[in-house]
Parts: C-alpha cells; sequence; structure tokens
C-alpha cells in the first residue's frame, strides 16, 4: 500500500509539471520494432515498442525505487502510451517516426501499447492516449497528452530533454 500511495504521489509530481496540447495530423501507427543490446546502445533512428519488463530495465523501475524517479537510460527519451485503434494516436506515429531518425543518438523514443500493458499503463495513471512522457536525464519527467503537433515535440526535445 505505501508502494502505491508513493507511486501516486510520484505521478503527481509529473502531472503537476505536465502540459497539456492536441491537434491532430493521421497516418498509420508504428510498427518497427529494435531491441536494445543494453542502456546505451542506440535505437538506429527507430521508434522502440517496450513491454512492462524492458521498460523497467530501460527508463523506470518504479517496483524498486517507489519513492523516488530514478531514470534507468544514459540519454533522453519519449515514451509515447499509445493504443492500436486510437486515430490521435496513429497521427502522433508518424512524427515520431521522424522525430527518431532526426534526433538518432540524442533521444530515445519508446512505445507502450495500453492494451498488452494495463499494468503499466495503470502504474502511470494513462486514462487518455496518447499520453506523451518526457524524460530528461536529470530531473523530473513531464507528461503531456493528447496528439501534439510535430513543433511543439521538437520545442519540447530542444528545451526541455536537450537544454
Amino acid at each position: 500500500m505505501q508502494k502505491t500511495r508513493n507511486l501516486l504521489c510520484l505521478l503527481a509530481l509529473c502531472a503537476a509539471c505536465s502540459c497539456s496540447l492536441s491537434a491532430s495530423n493521421g497516418n498509420e501507427p508504428v510498427v518497427s520494432e529494435k531491441s536494445l543490446a543494453g542502456k546505451t546502445a542506440e535505437a538506429d533512428g527507430k521508434v522502440i515498442h517496450l513491454n512492462k519488463k524492458e521498460f523497467l530495465s530501460r527508463v523506470f523501475n518504479y517496483e524498486e525505487s517507489p519513492n523516488e524517479w530514478k531514470y534507468e537510460g544514459t540519454i533522453p527519451c519519449i515514451v509515447d502510451f499509445y493504443a492500436d485503434w486510437c486515430g490521435p494516436c496513429k497521427a502522433v506515429s508518424p512524427i515520431l517516426e521522424e522525430l527518431a531518425s532526426q534526433y538518432k543518438g540524442k533521444i530515445l523514443i519508446y512505445k507502450i501499447n495500453v492494451d498488452l500493458d494495463k499494468e503499466l499503463a495503470a502504474a502511470f495513471g494513462i486514462r487518455s492516449i496518447p499520453s506523451i512522457l518526457f524524460i530528461p536525464v536529470k530531473g523530473t519527467p513531464m507528461m503531456a497528452q493528447g496528439a501534439l503537433p510535430k513543433e511543439e515535440f521538437i520545442k519540447q526535445i530542444d528545451e526541455f530533454l536537450l537544454k
């Protein structure tokens, strides 16, 4: 119970620092998947699909550190919580593919299918999709909700993740 309360407090902190914007721009969902051979490996400019186990080892192990945010990666990342049936999620997919290629070696872009990883979505309080988690190497992550336009992603990457 204490772990759950602490995780909720951490998520509330993330929500307090979050922004909420929306737009749409429709295309196909990302289907590329590439596994990493260690935390410092790059994704060859591709979006990486993660399950809960991979998320815990590459992004944030909230089971081991429920009281403190500790990013497991070495370069900033974006986590897209999505579903295959979601129209706005489909609009964001090609944008994330372009950004993964454009910022290759500088950031990683991950996707979590909320229908397949319900426990992970619940742990982060995902109630609407897409929900985008921007995670700097140091500091508190920021959550955004809705289909952000490419310009907003670029702004958050340049000003928040790579500052």
